[in-house]
């Protein structure tokens, strides 16, 4: 699944290519996609919409149109693709936008997982699903205090609580084995035995990990493209996911896999305590 730094790749990529187009038609292939309103209104409302800006919001790419927000949110395989309008809809193409251009711009989703929201911008922070979400990793609000406050009663695991998007949004499992490794800090560990200067830590950690990433473009895992072409690369930076039965670069252990919340997760037992 995308997580924030492939999010903001997509975001990125699409600035260069769809800023200022005006949306003419909507044809929806796959009711399911479509999350809010329904899909005859999601057709109604966003003709003649501008897309003026692209941001994102945790995970949701969010593009910013004339009277309404459009969230998406890719999950594990959308991905974009530019057509030309007379061009056959292919089989995992679910959603297609007309442009002023007599571009097809489509939504293609072999697993048909993502979401797409259509919603007046007057609501949009407070409806689900923006409303739900946490802190931004580079949120000035997100300190140790934050953190500290949202954790240290709970008995679940940190990776657990990390992957919750109602605390911090935008980290997933790739990047959380990532931070807790660079923090010395076991996935396994519950949070009330996580300290205030560890949540320090775990910040820090999490904004290093997400800064080079977002510089690298993302990280390509499986089937991930951001669009038509662009791949990241920070899969070459990774010290720990996905490198079980490798040795550590720190202490020489071997580092193994193992399930945490439902999640696979990479981490070096000597190391991470």
């Amino acid at each position: 699944m995308p997580e924030k730094p492939e999010v903001i790749t997509v975001v990125e990529s699409l600035k260069t290519k769809i800023l200022g187009r005006k949306i003419l038609h909507c044809n929806i292939y796959w009711d399911n996609i479509i999350a809010y309103p329904t899909t005859n209104e999601f057709k109604e409302e966003i003709i003649h919409e501008v897309i003026h800006d692209i941001k994102t919001r945790g995970k949701f790419i969010v593009m910013e149109l004339d009277h309404y927000d459009l969230l998406i949110h890719l999950r594990m395989e959308g991905k974009f693709l530019f057509r030309k309008q007379t061009d056959t809809i292919l089989k995992h193409e679910h959603v297609e936008f007309l442009f002023d251009n007599h571009e097809s711009f489509r939504y293609h989703d072999v697993r048909k997982f993502g979401k797409m929201y259509l919603i007046p911008k007057e609501r949009v922070s407070l409806m689900k699903p923006l409303s739900e979400l946490g802190l931004e990793f580079d949120d000035a609000h997100l300190t140790k205090d934050y953190l500290y406050d949202k954790i240290h009663k709970k008995t679940i695991p940190i990776k657990t609580a990390l992957l919750d998007q109602s605390i911090i949004t935008g980290i997933g499992n790739i990047y959380v084995d990532e931070i807790l490794y660079m923090s010395y800090i076991s996935p396994l560990r519950k949070c009330c035995k996580i300290t205030k200067k560890e949540c320090n830590i775990i910040i820090q950690n999490t904004r290093i990990v997400l800064k080079k990433a977002i510089q690298a473009g993302g990280t390509t895992i499986r089937s991930f493209t951001s669009s038509e072409g662009v791949h990241g690369l920070f899969q070459h930076e990774l010290l720990v996911h996905g490198k079980e039965g490798k040795i550590c670069c720190r202490c020489g252990d071997t580092i193994i896999k193992i399930r945490v919340g439902g999640r696979g997760t990479s981490y070096c037992p000597k190391c991470q305590t």
